[in-house]
């Protein structure tokens, strides 16, 4: 069983990704893999959770902006999202503060 990723005390960032899948895998699998792996090596990095049915949300959890941009901008990463036509039907990226957080 899964559990939601442990974040420390707001405020921090979380970049929210939702998206719809092309049909075929196309390498997907294993990119993702690889961009979750190199993503948790970056500073700044505090988690990531992900769920997937019509629609997939992934959501990370980042430190600061600062961080968000340096792990946008990160010459692996922009490969990855050029071959996003292969992988998505559409997408959304949303970038928010997180202020308060709960839950047991």
């Amino acid at each position: 069983m899964s559990s939601p990723a442990q974040t420390p005390q707001p405020p921090y960032f979380a970049v929210i990704f939702t998206s719809v899948r092309t049909d075929g895998d196309n390498d997907y699998g294993e990119t993702a893999k690889q961009m979750l792996e190199l993503a948790s090596e970056q500073p700044g990095f505090l988690g990531f959770e992900s769920a997937r049915q019509e629609i997939g949300i992934s959501v990370s959890y980042w430190a600061s902006q600062e961080a968000i941009t340096a792990w946008k901008e990160n010459i692996i990463h922009r490969q990855a999202q050029s071959r996003a036509k292969d992988w998505y039907l559409a997408f959304r990226v949303r970038v928010c503060r997180v202020e308060r957080e709960y839950g047991f």
